[in-house]
């Protein structure tokens, strides 16, 4: 499969199996995720429904800059406050239906980041099952900068793999955190060498592709009902949230301070 922004390339293991790389690149400095680029990787995730022979996947952005988050110069997303509420509520379907593509796959799923993953990349990534980072790789959720909500989902997903205090340091203070804090922290699987990412993301997924496939499937589906039976209850409102905040004061001010480059003045309205 290759769309204009989404290639998927397939591999075997020198044993057969099979594992599958995806990547994806909008050609832009800021790899950020336009309406385009998410419903391209919703189609290529869908791709491996039903797929039995896929042992592991590995998602991956530019060797550069894995994602600056959602492309807020996309002309979908700059007309979407014009938009009747239920076709706005359409179109901020999108972020959630990506990740949750993500995140439903049998195959264990790898994302390898090398550069910047900031917001909706965040997001993204953990909806994966591991992390492999270089150790240039930075995080960064400035959502709340913006006047915005963190939503598709990925509050509980996030909490769940770094823990309560470090998801509001994230998501509410902004820090802005580098690879050897995010490797402390548990965001990241493995850190690697710059330059290294993916050949370590291959490692680890021909070392899953050579279990029994199976058993594989089995485990992770056993693992992801044990420790995530409330994250949709928890976050069922967050796209409607972010539709409330999008219509605020404070994310016209986010989002003309951060065009401007100047400070934020936020009043709650």
């Amino acid at each position: 499969m290759t769309e204009q922004f989404v290639s998927i390339e397939r591999a075997e293991t020198s044993h057969g199996q099979r594992i599958a790389i995806v990547r994806f690149d909008t050609g832009s400095k800021a790899n950020a995720l336009s309406q385009e680029l998410m419903r391209q990787l919703i189609t290529a995730a869908r791709s491996f429904e039903g797929d039995a022979d896929t042992n592991a996947i590995i998602l991956t952005g530019r060797a550069d800059r894995f994602c600056l988050g959602m492309d807020l110069k996309d002309p979908e997303f700059q007309t979407a406050l014009d938009l009747p509420l239920n076709e706005r509520r359409q179109l901020l379907q999108l972020g959630p239906r990506m990740c949750k593509a993500w995140e439903d796959l049998e195959p264990m799923t790898i994302c390898a980041i090398e550069g910047w993953c900031v917001g909706g990349g965040v997001a993204l990534a953990a909806s994966l099952d591991l992390r492999v980072c270089g150790h240039s790789s930075q995080f960064y959720i400035p959502e709340i900068e913006r006047g915005l909500n963190m939503g598709w989902g990925s509050l509980p997903r996030i909490a769940a793999l770094i823990g309560p205090a470090r998801a509001k340091r994230l998501a509410i203070v902004a820090e802005q955190i580098n690879a050897q804090t995010a490797e402390s922290w548990g965001w990241i699987d493995y850190l690697t060498e710059d330059g290294n990412t993916m050949t370590k993301a291959l490692s680890v997924a021909e070392q899953i592709a050579a279990m029994p496939p199976v058993a594989v499937r089995m485990i992770k589906q056993g693992i992801e009902t044990a420790t995530k039976p409330l994250h949709h209850a928890v976050s069922a409102m967050d796209m409607d949230q972010f539709a409330l905040m999008q219509c605020s004061a404070d994310h016209a001010e986010g989002v003309a301070s951060f065009l401007e480059q100047r400070d934020a003045k936020f009043t709650g309205g």
